[in-house]
């Protein structure tokens, strides 16, 4: 098994490129999934939050709303680190949980847990490696303000939520560049995979205590 942690910036179209990989052949564990679900009204993570933020950000069936949590936590750095306080380590024990069941079917699997905030929160040790989605800031600008019809400044403050994506090139093993045409970025993913691929056979070859991380 390799354990690959998948990340990027907003609008760098993560999202493609885990289409593409999962075509290939990789399993993925969403993060943003499991937040959804963890957040259920009634479950831990859901009281802790209200407790922490108020029933002000619930709609009228006592679901957190999150464009209004998010416009509390966009703003304000110390309540965006109480939020991640409570929902991180929830999630990083049912993506472990899930890494496990998936390792039963397949211990050869290719995953990749996808998690915006990965090295915001600091969780590149979990992993055999990090892959990077990357774009460039202005076209994540550009990019944020169409698709959720922003101001620009109002798209500035999103990106300046998250790591700036440079910085982020500094932790990735692997980087997949998306600042160009569809057959390019296909290409890249294709490169990619095949290198996450010998490095699964280059880790298996070590020994079966190596499949084991999680």
């Amino acid at each position: 098994m390799l354990n690959v942690g998948l990340t990027g910036g907003i609008a760098t179209g993560k999202s493609t490129v885990v289409r593409m990989l999962v075509g290939k052949g990789a399993r993925v564990i969403d993060h943003d999934a499991l937040v959804h679900i963890l957040q259920e009204p009634g479950q831990p993570v859901w009281e802790s939050i209200v407790a922490a933020f108020g029933r002000d950000i619930l709609d009228s069936a006592d679901r957190i709303d999150r464009k209004k949590l998010g416009a509390l936590v966009f703003v304000d750095a110390g309540r965006r680190k109480v939020l991640e306080g409570i929902v991180h380590p929830a999630v990083l024990e049912e993506g472990r949980r899930q890494r496990e069941e998936i390792v039963k079917e397949d211990d050869q699997a290719i995953i990749l847990s996808d998690i915006p905030l990965l090295l915001e929160v600091g969780m590149q040790d979990e992993f055999d490696l990090v892959l990077l989605v990357y774009a460039p800031p202005e076209m994540q600008i550009l990019r944020v303000m169409k698709r959720n019809s922003l101001s620009r400044e109002e798209a500035i403050a999103r990106l300046r939520s998250q790591m700036p994506i440079d910085e982020k090139l500094k932790f990735a093993h692997l980087v997949i560049r998306n600042d160009g045409t569809m057959r390019e970025l296909e290409k890249s993913v294709e490169e990619v995979w095949q290198e996450l691929v010998l490095r699964e056979r280059a880790k298996g070859d070590q020994g079966p205590g190596t499949r084991d991380k999680a």
